[in-house]
């Protein structure tokens, strides 16, 4: 009777410690579960609903491509377009600052040189002909078309011409972001923006000197 409980109690042991241990694997499973399905939703939260397609080879991606960080999300094909239209405008606006950046040099150069004309005008003596018989303002005219015409800008001339290369600095590496991703259909857009660009903001004057080797100055154009 003794060996027959005791061979029971075993028994009942051996069960409740089986069931305690599928109860505790059956806890782990759901914990994991459980955390596998957070993860999953905050992947997805972060990525719009899927995950980016990111690649360092040349690529076609539409769809879920990602450019410069996750907000730049492709979720449609329209906004792709809108995407390439707006890499476009982009590296239009570079050739447009560049184009700023050398009319705004002009400007200040043509300045400079009718401050100096001025200075030399009212620096000669009295009468308004030279010996050669011509006035004395065109003769200060002619000696600073002589050769060209250099100056050093002041602070506040300086600091426009730092940020405008600031400007055109911090376009170009972003530029050269979306470039590093081998996407062909941005690359192409990057390409048509520097065609456009270069076309709308360069489109001017081209101007020579008289032995054709130099190019003219901005007083004697």
């Amino acid at each position: 009777m003794d060996h027959s409980h005791g061979t029971s109690s075993m028994l009942d042991m051996a069960v409740t410690t089986a069931s305690s241990m599928a109860g505790m694997n059956m806890g782990t499973a759901t914990a994991a579960s459980a955390a596998a399905t957070a993860t999953k939703a905050a992947a997805m939260g972060m990525g719009g609903g899927s995950s980016c397609k990111i690649s360092m080879l040349w690529n076609w991606t539409t769809i879920d491509a990602c450019f410069i960080s996750r907000s730049w999300h492709i979720t449609s094909k329209g906004m792709f377009a809108g995407s390439c239209i707006g890499v476009i405008l982009l590296v239009m606006s570079l050739e447009a600052f560049r184009r700023l950046s050398r009319e705004y040099d002009s400007y200040i150069l043509r300045q400079a040189v009718r401050a100096n004309a001025s200075l030399l005008s009212s620096s000669s003596s009295a009468g308004t002909s030279s010996p050669d018989g011509r006035p004395k303002d065109v003769n200060s005219t002619v000696a600073l078309c002589a050769g060209p015409v250099n100056f050093r800008p002041n602070v506040l001339q300086q600091m426009v011409r730092a940020t405008l290369h600031m400007v055109q600095f911090t376009i170009a590496y972003f530029v050269m972001l979306l470039a590093m991703y081998y996407n062909g259909y941005i690359i192409i857009s990057i390409i048509i923006g520097a065609w456009l660009g270069a076309f709308v903001f360069s489109w001017g004057t081209i101007g020579l000197s008289r032995d054709n080797k130099q190019e003219a100055t901005i007083c004697c154009g």
